[in-house]
């Protein structure tokens, strides 16, 4: 049954809430995906604190302009699926193309972060980047090696000093 003007509006001002919020945005094609696969990556998703939604293109473009938004128009003649990101902007990108390797009917289209559109080739760029938690550790390992570096080398002349003390014992 066809939606009423009025549930379309409700639908145009949710989805222009949802760009909005998002830190981040993930456009792809559906076609292909099975319903559990595709139930599979919503449940994914919504674990990592993101959300999959399937509208019509049309509305989907009327919300992008009401955000200011401008994405390719090739881009909205495909079925569209779009992922919210609403508290890591990488988590999410990085867990859909790892979802597009599996399954091979998936096809990112681009994203949106900060209210810009960006490629497919930017995406999976992102995808690639390492995830909040790595990037601390390997800060926390840069500011530790010094640290540690001058442990160990002020640490070297007590253990020579043992060494020598211990060498001297055996002797005796």
């Amino acid at each position: 049954m066809p939606k009423t003007r009025e549930q379309k509006e409700k639908l145009i001002a949710g989805l222009t809430e949802k760009f909005g919020k998002a830190k981040s945005a993930v456009l792809f094609d559906y076609k292909g995906l099975k319903v559990k696969e595709t139930e599979d990556l919503r449940k994914l998703l919504r674990d990592k604190s993101a959300e999959v939604i399937i509208s019509k293109n049309t509305l989907v473009k009327i919300a992008l302009s009401n955000t200011g938004i401008v994405v390719r128009d090739d881009i909205l003649d495909k079925p569209l699926a779009i992922a919210f990101a609403y508290e890591d902007e990488i988590i999410p990108v990085k867990e859909i193309d790892l979802f597009a390797k599996k399954h091979e009917a998936l096809e990112i289209l681009g994203g949106i972060i900060e209210n810009q559109f960006i490629d497919e080739f930017a995406v999976s760029r992102l995808a690639k980047l390492p995830s909040r938690e790595e990037l601390y550790a390997k800060m926390v390992g840069s500011i530790a090696a010094p640290l540690s570096g001058m442990v160990n080398v002020l640490a070297g002349n007590i253990r020579g000093l043992v060494t020598v003390l211990s060498a001297y014992r055996d002797k005796k």
